[in-house]
């Protein structure tokens, strides 16, 4: 899976009978389904339910237990609730009979009001300065870590140029935050609002708990750690564009008790605010 088309097909689900739907999953280098993929299936299944032409605004779920990579997904859609300008979707999706992961997303329509947002982080590089994790992996391969290695070879859909890079061999705390550039491979057709939402989402689940690893850098780090998404929530603003490199800029206010929390802003080139995420993930130290 290395194209949009690609990531597209996999979000697009089949529906199986009213109001269920049902995927397959594509590994990102790890042994079960990737989060984001999760998040943006069920996106896709609450939105093709919604047949009022509201635009999805928010999202809050929840992983309960692994996916796996061989078994098809049934997403199972719930009519919360269409309102006067609200709708909502509760999303259940199940494998082999285990519920496996919840969503409620909410869809508003389309409404004139007050606008302000934050500035992008001033002084960051542009993509054209960084190297990509393709570029890393070429240039650097036979010094990346194993693990690392095999996470970098696998084929995606989405490149992505970090702007501040770890060095695994420097064992010292960093600040918790992380900023990354990204971008979609392949040609890129008109999409739907709501196709483009779900990509972004797909997308969001990458790098987030980065931030939270990066402050513990001296002792943790991904093959000494358990790392899992626990829940994510999501905060859609203005439409956009796949048409050029978006900024992640993410930090870490807090990890404890085994879990790092971290949250993130998405930003257009040219620094327009799309989308805000927040998630907290599993961050629990292996004992040997």
């Amino acid at each position: 899976m290395n194209t949009v088309d690609n990531l597209i097909d996999l979000l697009s689900l089949e529906e199986t009978s009213k109001n269920v739907f049902q995927g397959v999953s594509k590994t990102v280098g790890s042994p079960n389904v990737f989060g984001g993929q999760v998040l943006a299936q069920a996106l896709n299944a609450a939105a093709r339910t919604i047949n009022n032409g509201r635009v999805l605004h928010s999202m809050h779920a929840y992983f309960l237990e692994a996916g796996h990579l061989e078994v098809p997904i049934n997403y199972n859609v719930a009519d919360v609730r269409d309102g006067g300008s609200f709708s909502v979707r509760r999303v259940t999706a199940e494998q082999e009979g285990r519920t496996i992961f919840i969503l409620s997303s909410s869809f508003h329509k389309r409404e004139e009001g007050h606008e302000h947002q934050i500035e992008m982080p001033p002084n960051i590089k542009k993509p054209e300065e960084l190297l990509s994790w393709t570029e890393m992996l070429e240039q650097f391969g036979d010094a990346i870590p194993s693990r690392t290695k095999t996470f970098l070879e696998i084929d995606r859909p989405i490149e992505f140029k970090p702007v501040e890079v770890v060095n695994p061999f420097n064992k010292e705390d960093l600040p918790p935050k992380t900023n990354v550039w990204f971008k979609i491979k392949g040609d890129i057709k008109p999409m739907d609002l709501a196709v483009k939402q779900q990509i972004l989402t797909y997308i969001s689940d990458y790098n987030i708990l980065a931030a939270a690893m990066n402050r513990h850098a001296s002792k943790a780090h991904w093959g000494n750690t358990q790392t899992a998404s626990l829940d994510h929530s999501m905060w859609y603003f203005r439409d956009f564009d796949f048409d050029d490199w978006m900024l992640y800029a993410i930090e870490s206010p807090n990890t404890s008790n085994a879990r790092g929390f971290a949250k993130g802003n998405i930003f257009t080139r040219e620094g327009k605010l799309v989308a805000s995420v927040a998630q907290e993930g599993l961050m629990r130290p292996i004992k040997k």
